[in-house]
């Protein structure tokens, strides 16, 4: 799933300054950046792929600090650049950071946002939309990274209106991806723009991975929170309500465990983990229906009411506005793929009565919560939305912005 801004006509008309040339790509490499996110626009830019028709790019690697650069597997790399080559390139790619929570060299950050100021297309794969933030680049945009780190990105930089569900957010002359595989979507989608999908498509059939990949990085989302939140008093709540997600109770409940009113344990919980506690619970109850879909035989109406839904029509709703299919359709779709030995055996036969009903399944059977999701604007109770912390007079608010095709909120 790809979000293409509304912003990037406006930022496509911008000029690159004249020592910039549109067919060159840096790749700004640092030391402790893993391997494989690195080797990506290395392998989409640096390889000579006319012969199958894809234009040539002139690839320039850069060291953003003093080498030998150590990365993955203790390898050492040896970058034939330094940040002055730089200058001379129309888009400059951040393939990864190496720690999200330590600031990036401030030279590599100046030579950044002079790329930017000069009318370079500045890239951040993974990780390296740290550096983007930490360069004051995102500063009011729309930007994806890893859903593992989209909590963090969120609160450490909250004038970025984050949205973990993205594969890749192209706002224009400012772009950005989420985890590795995203990160070929996203090289894949800027020659497209470049050059069109008949040289795109011609690539993804050299790299053998599909032209575009529908959906998003809901399906792969883990149930942890952000770490910071292991020590705060909310802690105690989240953990009550994952314990209870196949009860009825709403945010106000939450707010009342917390000995809070609803606007401040709302502000809390926001500041703590970039997210809205109505959109997260929601989340969370889609989650775990999403798990017992996978690994049960309840019906979906069952399903929905071990979910802590009010009704089946429901759970549909938030189902598939966060992962784009119905319940049903989920399940066939994820048994077609499975093994026969790991699907659940059909029951045995019974005589006389049914077996009364036993408890509900713990909430969790491996693991806890998930990454949040919110963003500028107040959103529709039950929408899906980005992640984000703003603040403007004083009042935290939050933006939707859903695709008018599978992808892409405008054509690319």
């Amino acid at each position: 799933m790809s979000h293409d801004s509304t912003a990037a006509p406006e930022a496509a008309a911008r000029k690159l300054s004249g020592r910039r040339r549109k067919e060159i790509v840096a790749v700004l490499l640092f030391s402790g950046g893993p391997i494989f996110e690195s080797s990506i626009p290395l392998s989409v830019f640096g390889i000579d792929r006319q012969d199958a028709g894809v234009p040539r790019y002139r690839l320039l690697v850069c060291a953003g600090e003093d080498g030998p650069l150590r990365t993955t597997g203790g390898l050492e790399l040896s970058a034939p650049h330094g940040l002055e080559a730089i200058s001379r390139a129309g888009t400059v790619v951040v393939p990864a950071w190496r720690s999200i929570t330590s600031p990036p060299p401030e030279d590599a950050l100046d030579a950044l946002r002079r790329a930017h100021e000069e009318g370079a297309r500045i890239v951040g794969l993974c990780t390296g939309a740290f550096v983007l933030a930490a360069a004051g680049l995102l500063d009011g945009r729309p930007a994806t990274t890893h859903w593992m780190y989209a909590p963090t990105l969120a609160k450490r930089y909250p004038s970025v209106h984050v949205d973990p569900r993205e594969l890749f957010v192209d706002d224009g002359d400012v772009l950005t991806s989420a985890g590795t595989a995203a990160g070929i979507d996203l090289c894949l989608h800027i020659v497209r723009t470049d050059h069109g999908n008949e040289a795109a498509g011609a690539l993804a059939r050299r790299l053998v991975v599909p032209p575009r990949r529908s959906g998003g990085q809901e399906r792969y989302l883990d149930r942890s929170l952000p770490e910071e939140i292991g020590a705060d008093p909310l802690a105690e709540v989240v953990a009550w309500a994952l314990e209870h997600l196949h009860e009825q109770f709403d945010v106000e409940t939450l707010a009342a465990r917390a000995y809070m009113s609803r606007r401040t344990f709302d502000r809390r919980f926001r500041s703590l983990t970039g997210s809205a506690p109505l959109q997260w619970l929601i989340t969370q109850r889609v989650l775990q229906a999403q798990r017992l879909l996978e690994t049960s035989d309840y019906s979906v109406d069952e399903v929905a009411g071990r979910c802590g839904f009010r009704s089946p029509v429901a759970l549909r709703g938030h189902f598939r506005r966060q992962l784009g299919s119905s319940p049903a359709a989920y399940r066939a779709a994820y048994r077609a793929r499975r093994p026969q030995a790991d699907r659940p055996a059909d029951p045995e036969p019974t005589v006389g009565p049914p077996p009364p009903p036993g408890p509900p399944p713990a909430p969790y059977p491996e693991g806890g919560p998930v990454p949040l999701q919110t963003r500028r604007t107040p959103a529709p109770l039950g929408t899906s939305a980005p992640l984000s912390v703003a603040s403007e007079n004083g009042r935290e608010a939050y933006a939707t912005s859903r695709a008018s095709l599978p992808g892409q909120r405008s054509g690319s």
